[in-house]
């Protein structure tokens, strides 16, 4: 049994005048939103043996509030290839991951990780995919489980998803509209 979770990076500030995407900020609510996911995870125990991330900006912001909600380091693999990755390509580099890992961690980017969360569970499965269908917003978590012994088994359809939590279902304010 393989598990897997995809974390999409917290909110980031479209005010602060960057010369690259890359290197865009997270803003106030994505931080106060990365730091009570972190809680979260914290409170589900969640633990991970490997995570691997994207290093742009945000999602390096989006990691240091996760690990300050979780209460401790989480030995963090940064990996370019992550960065505004397909489901495709996320799906390549999940199959080449360790198989001495169990429970992976892997924080990056949209449309890439609602398609792959889409691509990895069947249609029809129930409120989860559909709440995943609807949007994943910044700082949401999707956590999967694939019945294969090795990551290179992970394959189109064949994950269960056992988790989507978004940053409003922890707090309102952090929902659309809100500061």
């Amino acid at each position: 049994m393989k598990t897997l979770t995809l974390l999409r990076h917290a909110k980031s500030g479209w005010d602060d005048p960057v010369a690259r995407d890359f290197d865009r900020p997270l803003n106030g609510k994505g931080k106060r939103a990365a730091a009570m996911v972190g809680r979260h995870l914290r409170d589900l125990r969640l633990s991970f043996d490997h995570v691997v991330a994207s290093p742009a900006v945000r999602v390096m912001e989006t990691l240091d509030e996760i690990e300050r909600g979780y209460g401790r380091a989480l030995g963090i693999g940064w990996d370019r290839r992550l960065y505004l990755a397909s489901a495709e390509t996320l799906l390549d580099l999940i199959q080449a991951l360790p198989d001495t890992a169990a429970d992976v961690l892997l924080v990056g980017h949209n449309p890439g990780l609602e398609d792959l969360v889409l691509m990895l569970v069947p249609g029809g499965t129930g409120d989860l995919r559909s709440a995943v269908e609807l949007k994943y917003p910044t700082a949401s978590v999707a956590r999967m489980t694939f019945a294969v012994d090795d990551w290179s088994g992970v394959t189109t359809g064949g994950g269960a998803l056992a988790l989507f939590v978004r940053p409003r279902d922890l707090d309102r304010t952090l929902g659309p509209d809100q500061d």
